[in-house]
């Protein structure tokens, strides 16, 4: 898990660290020192920890103008002990929709498992990107854990989309494939 590396193509376009809306800004990585673990493997420095003890991330870009945010997922997601919608939604989202952002795109191939718990945090969460004419959306999501999620019913809040090679694309067109495909199933 070590050689996994959050997607690093974009960085000449956004850096979270450097972004002060960021919930990240300001941090500071080690390229060599590896200290976060996920069930005693150890992963890439540049993951960032959010409150889970198993689920880290990366956010890849934040546009403000467009109101979107790409975050690339790691770990076990594991609501029924570790509470991580909660984390995420009160350590993450929760700064980007004060900073106006409607739209999130979450890369879950990375996500090896899925346990749930309570629904609440999605709710609140798609009720709140709703307001805004907005949407959630996990690409790639492992078929496995696609079925642990889909059991519990989430993807009422969170649209599971499969996109193969979405490395290839700039943000900007990715974002606006996403929305595109959104737009066409809500018609």
């Amino acid at each position: 898990m070590h050689d996994i590396e959050p997607f690093y193509n974009w960085r000449h376009l956004y850096v979270s660290e450097e972004d002060e809306a960021s919930p990240f800004y300001g941090r500071v990585y080690s390229e060599f020192e590896f200290t976060h673990t996920i069930y005693n493997y150890y992963i890439h420095p540049q993951w960032d920890e959010f409150g889970s003890r198993t689920l880290y991330l990366k956010v890849l870009l934040a546009d403000y103008d467009e109101s979107y945010v790409i975050i690339e997922l790691i770990g076990e997601w594991n609501d029924a002990i570790e509470n991580d919608i909660m984390n995420l939604k009160r350590e993450v989202v929760d700064k980007f929709l004060e900073s106006g952002i409607g739209k999130f795109i979450l890369i879950g191939e990375n996500v090896l498992n899925f346990h749930s718990g309570d629904k609440d945090y999605y709710e609140e969460w798609f009720d709140e990107v709703m307001e805004e004419d907005g949407w959630i959306v996990c690409l790639n999501m492992p078929e496995q854990t696609q079925y642990d999620f889909k059991k519990a019913r989430l993807n009422r809040y969170i649209e599971l989309m499969e996109l193969d090679n979405w490395r290839i694309y700039k943000p900007f067109h990715l974002f606006k494939l996403i929305d595109e495909r959104i737009s066409n199933r809500l018609k």
